[in-house]
This record gives structure tokens, sequence and C-alpha cells, in this order.
């Protein structure tokens, strides 16, 4: 259902320069090929004057490579250090957990790969140019290669305007926000709806533990462990969640039913790594947008109105979450049958992860105060009646902590006044 590989390798930055390398070596052989081709036909036919005035445009033409070729690395390398720099700006204002936003963002590795591209293509195309003035003996004329790394700089010129477009929308936390937002509700609408299972687990025959290295639990391969489990005829439950930190012999499956699948059958099905990804982890955007919330109130930055926009992308995940079935989703095979029970964070895990520090540190901010209570209101009106609990207890604390906080009556009203835009 998902593929691990695919989001691994959105996660690095070295496989799209990489394949892009590759790729206009490709090209480059092929355009080679066919310079060389148009040639021998022309001196075939006894061409020789279109050869002679093939010859004169790529003499004009080599002066713009060798231009691009001296001056791209250079290039290469400023914007880049200037977009490292804006990265380590946005780490340090939003939190170090947006930075993968920049990895995975697509028109930044696309404009890297171009100008990689462009320059060693550049290069290529200067060891194809003959000084044999004869048309008669010259054997390639590099007209379509010289062409193609015309296209290349212009294509790189669009790119860069492109990635410096981006590069400051990126730095901007309404943005941001939106960004991990949307990444969120991907991943969310990737989850199975149904119920976890139809009938009764049974007992459970064995576990299966972690024979890995240590690291955070980044995703599993479901369709993996679901083909393993549909063959040995039995249920695999996964014992810890999504984002918890694993070490070798952590039990991880626990099967039901039956006999364990063997170890090969098994293998590559889950992954580990040195931080959360979005992959499979529900509660991850809900943790980015809590702690771009915190650093908004700290008072070195003292910031609530980002601490505002956050919790209104909380809103948002929260409502679409009120009605899913939580705790534990089940992954069925072909056949309809459960053979794979996930566990993902209850509704009361995810409403304290999006409220549960933000109310601690905003008693001093009636902005925020004000837009928390206006939240939790929305959301015991969207909510059905069994999950209203976690919201009331959030309030009721909320409540609790202004109380304390604000001895003047008047101040605590208004700070306690729900309002949508936190002082509107």
């Amino acid at each position: 259902m998902l593929s691990p590989l695919r989001e691994h390798l959105r996660d690095t930055f070295w496989f799209a320069p990489s394949a892009a390398l590759a790729l206009v070596c490709v090209l480059w052989l092929l355009a080679n090929w066919v310079d060389t081709a148009v040639v021998d036909e022309l001196q075939r036919q006894e061409e020789y004057g279109a050869i002679q005035d093939l010859m004169g445009v790529v003499d004009d033409l080599k002066t713009v490579v060798t231009t691009v070729s001296s001056a791209m690395m250079t290039f290469i390398g400023v914007v880049f250090s200037i977009s490292l720099v804006a990265v380590q700006m946005a780490s340090g204002q939003f939190t170090p957990r947006v930075v993968r936003i920049f990895v995975r963002s697509r028109i930044t590795k696309l404009t890297f790969a171009v100008f990689l591209a462009t320059f060693a293509l550049s290069l290529l195309v200067l060891t194809s140019y003959s000084g044999e003035p004869d048309p008669k003996l010259v054997s390639s004329v590099p007209f379509v290669q010289s062409v193609l790394t015309i296209v290349l700089v212009a294509l790189s010129l669009l790119l860069f305007i492109a990635y410096v477009n981006t590069t400051l929308r990126l730095m901007r936390v309404g943005h941001v926000v939106d960004r991990i937002t949307a990444e969120a509700f991907r991943v969310l609408h990737k989850m199975p709806h149904g119920a976890p299972a139809d009938r009764p687990l049974g007992a459970q025959s064995g576990q299966i533990g972690h024979g890995g290295r240590a690291g955070v639990l980044r995703d599993v391969n479901i369709a993996r462990l679901v083909r393993a489990a549909r063959r040995q005829g039995v249920v695999l439950r996964l014992i810890p969640r999504i984002g918890d930190f694993v070490v070798p012999g952590t039990p991880v499956l626990a099967v039901h039913g039956g006999g364990a699948p063997s170890r090969g059958a098994l293998g590559y099905t889950v992954s580990v790594g040195v931080e959360r990804t979005f992959h499979q982890d529900v509660g991850f955007g809900l943790r980015q947008l809590s702690d771009i919330a915190l650093r908004a109130l700290s008072p070195a930055v003292n910031d609530p109105t980002t601490a505002v926009q956050c919790l209104d992308r909380i809103v948002q995940l929260l409502a679409a979450l009120a009605a899913r079935p939580l705790g534990t989703v089940g992954h069925r095979d072909h056949h309809g049958e459960v053979r794979l029970l996930q566990p993902v964070p209850s509704w009361e895990n995810l409403v304290d992860l999006g409220f549960a520090e933000i109310r601690t540190y905003a008693v001093g901010s009636p902005q925020v105060t004000r837009r928390l209570v206006a939240a939790l209101d929305e959301l015991l009106r969207l909510t059905p009646d069994e999950r209203r609990a976690p919201l009331l207890r959030h309030r009721a604390l909320l409540v609790h902590a202004v109380e304390r906080a604000v001895p003047e009556a008047a101040e605590r009203d208004f700070a306690l006044e729900g309002d949508r835009q936190g002082i509107g």
C-alpha cells in the first residue's frame, strides 16, 4: 500500500542529482551520435558547404559553452551557500524539524540536479570540439550538443527563479505550517478507515524482536508484512508505534494464530532512522506544529501570532481525525482478512499532543489563550460525545491556569473569551 523506498529517497538529497548526472551522460552520448551521423551523411553527399556552416555556428556557440563551464560551478556554490544560511535561520526561528521540508522540496532537488547537469554537459561538450578546419576530415561537429547545453542553461535560469521564490516562501511561517499540514493530511488519507478486525484476535503465539540498529521506528513495509502473514495464516501485530525509539532486541511484532513467519519473509519490513518522518506517522504533523508554537511562545521570540497560526492548523487536523477510528488500524490482504494490526495514537493522545504543551506556556498571552478557548469549543461541537472528555479536561485546566496566573477578574474574563483570531 505504501512505498518505503520511495519515501526514503525523498528524504535524501543525493539521489536526484546523481540520477541527473547519469541522465546527462546518456543525453550527451546520444547527441554525440546524432552529430556524428549528421556529419557522416553530409560528407557522403559531399555537402562540404553545409558542414562549413555548421562549424561556423558551433564556433560561435563554443564561447557560450566555455563561459557556462567556467561560471556554473561558482554559481552553484554561491546559490546553495545562501540556501544553507536560509535553512539555518528557518530551523532556528521555527524548529529543527522543518529542515526536512527543504530536503524534501522537489524544486530544490530539481534545481540542484539541473545545475550540476548543465555543468557536466558543458565539460563533455568541450571535449567534442575539434581543431580540424577541413570539413572533409572532421569527424563530428557538436551542434546538437551545443544546442542542448544552451537549452539546459535556459532551464537553469527558469528554475533559479522558481527556486528563489520557493525558498523565500518557506522562510515564512504561514507557508511552513501549511506545508506541514498538507503532509499530515497525506498521511491521514492513507490510513485505513475501517475497524481493525472483524473477529477476536486470538491468543498470542510468539514475538519477533528487532534485529537491526537502534533508532526511531520510521515506517514498516505494510504490503510485505501482510503477504508474510497471509502465507503463514497468522495475524501480525506491530507492538511499538511509528515514532518510538527501538533498540536491538526490542519486541516489534507479535504473532497471533500460529507460527511466526521466517526471518527471510520478514526481511526489510521494519525501518529505523535518526528522526521521525511523515511516511506513516499520524502524530508527526501535530508534533511539528506544537514545536513551532512553543518556539514562538518562548521569551526569546515572544511571537503569539505564530502560535495562533499553529493552533489554526492543529484544529484543522484534529477536526479531520475526530470521527476516525484511532488507537489501532488494520491492514487487510486481497481476500479482505485483517493480517496486520498497527497501533496509532489514540484520540486522547492526539489532543494532548496538540494542546498540552501550548496550553502550559500560553497562560501569559491572552491572544493564545483566547484562541485556545475558541479551538476547544469548536472541537467540542465537532466531535462525538465519547470523545469530548479530553477536550473538556484541557479546557478546565486552561481556565484553572489562567485563574491562578491572572489576579485581575477583568483580565481573566478577557483572556478566557473565545476568539478564533486570538485578539481579532
